[in-house]
């Protein structure tokens, strides 16, 4: 390979890393920004359950969760291009656009009962996509485990405050 071909992948991947990292953390920021205006009165007014976390806590660790969740993108995304790798990629979209809609309809909508079914569906759309991104790099599934186990969490949660309120 010479010289310039490696220039040009070296500078085609940290768009593609900066691309992957940047999606979910402006999509984090959006739905956040209509999630803080429902914190105040709506959230604040809900039958919390006991172990609920504080409201702080939510900020940094979906960011942490948001850019772990562009890495392994980006790791399947220099991957080879191929049937299994195009279908990791839609379902990490997919993933990606409930994980969206999440906090609209719960925090937005106050639809809770929704936002519960939603998120299991959620749920199984991430096991979905680790099980795809597995298949084509073990180590995209691993970087997604601490999301996994906070959306697990987090449909524990919305459960919670569904059926307390």
């Amino acid at each position: 390979m010479s010289l310039k071909y490696k220039f040009i992948m070296n500078k085609l991947n940290i768009i593609k890393l900066s691309t992957s990292i940047a999606l979910p953390l402006f999509l984090g920021a959006i739905a956040g920004m209509f999630t803080s205006q429902s914190v105040p009165d709506w959230y604040a007014a809900l039958n919390k359950p006991a172990f609920s976390p504080p409201n702080w806590i939510f900020g940094p660790v979906w960011t942490l969760l948001y850019i772990l969740m562009g890495i392994s993108f980006f790791v399947v995304w220099k991957q080879k291009v191929g049937k299994a790798r195009n279908l990791a990629i839609s379902i990490y979209f997919l993933q990606l656009l409930l994980n969206f809609a999440w906090s609209f309809i719960f925090f937005y909508f106050n639809m809770i009962g929704l936002a519960l079914v939603e998120i299991v569906l959620l749920w199984f759309t991430i096991v979905l996509m680790l099980v795809l991104f597995y298949k084509i790099k073990p180590m995209a599934t691993y970087i997604n485990l601490p999301y996994l186990l906070w959306v697990s969490f987090a449909t524990v949660l919305t459960a919670s405050y569904y059926f307390l309120n």
